[in-house]
């Protein structure tokens, strides 16, 4: 039987590769989708490079993909997905971590602006949940799972396109958690309060925690939304 597959959509080197990391570590074959200008062949050595449980030795065994395509081109989306579909099937586990914000006050947010922000923090989230959801129905189980922002929570001054980004990817999570929940699918949102920073208690790696912790929930104590701190 294959190892289960986990993507992690935004993966970049904050939030995103830790997740990678921490799911490559309990022997998930890991798909990364991040952005063309990231690195990623040194991503994709980091994560292959985690190691597994009992190994002895980094690297052993861990299957990874590293893609790059821009989420706000819907098309470079549906390539990746596909892509990974032909590479490992579908996920056991979809993180959704990428995220846009135009600066400036909502005063005078453009709406061409705000819609091509929403495309990445909204629709292009979506569409991904859409993509994996079928195979998931089908088993009778997965985890999605989006990352939060405090913003979402409260509203900052000059930052309104990624708080109303944060505020409707949170519904759409807690949405998909209400609904999913009964077919055996654990959906919702990590919402981290606050900026990566490490050595403390929202630097990446413990985040990344935060994610493992969602997904390994028990169902009778499933949650919709996991804060951090």
């Amino acid at each position: 039987m294959s190892l289960p597959l986990a993507v992690i959509l935004g993966a970049g080197p904050g939030i995103g590769l830790a997740v990678a990391a921490r799911f490559a570590r309990e022997g998930f074959r890991v798909a990364l989708v991040s952005r063309p200008s990231d690195p990623l062949p040194a991503f994709l050595m980091e994560v292959e490079g985690s190691g597994l449980p009992g190994s002895g030795h980094p690297g052993s065994g861990v299957q990874a993909l590293a893609l790059a395509a821009d989420l706000a081109d819907p098309d470079q989306l549906a390539g990746a997905l596909a892509a990974i579909e032909a590479w490992g099937g579908t996920p056991d586990v979809l993180v959704y971590n990428a995220s846009a914000g135009t600066p400036g006050p909502a005063a005078d947010l453009a709406p061409a602006d705000l819609a091509r922000d929403l495309q990445v923090n909204l629709s292009a989230p979506l569409a991904a949940a859409r993509w994996a959801l079928p195979a998931m129905r089908e088993a009778g189980r997965g985890t999605l799972v989006f990352t939060g922002g405090g913003l979402a929570l409260q509203p900052k001054p000059g930052m309104a396109s990624a708080c109303l980004g944060k505020a409707a990817l949170r519904s759409l999570a807690l949405s998909l958690g209400l609904e999913l929940a009964a077919e055996g699918i654990h959906a919702g949102t990590v919402t981290v309060r606050g900026f990566v920073q490490p050595g403390t208690a929202l630097d990446a790696p413990a985040v990344a925690e935060a994610f493992w912790a969602f997904h390994g929930q028990a169902r009778a104590d499933w949650t919709c939304e996991l804060n951090v701190p």
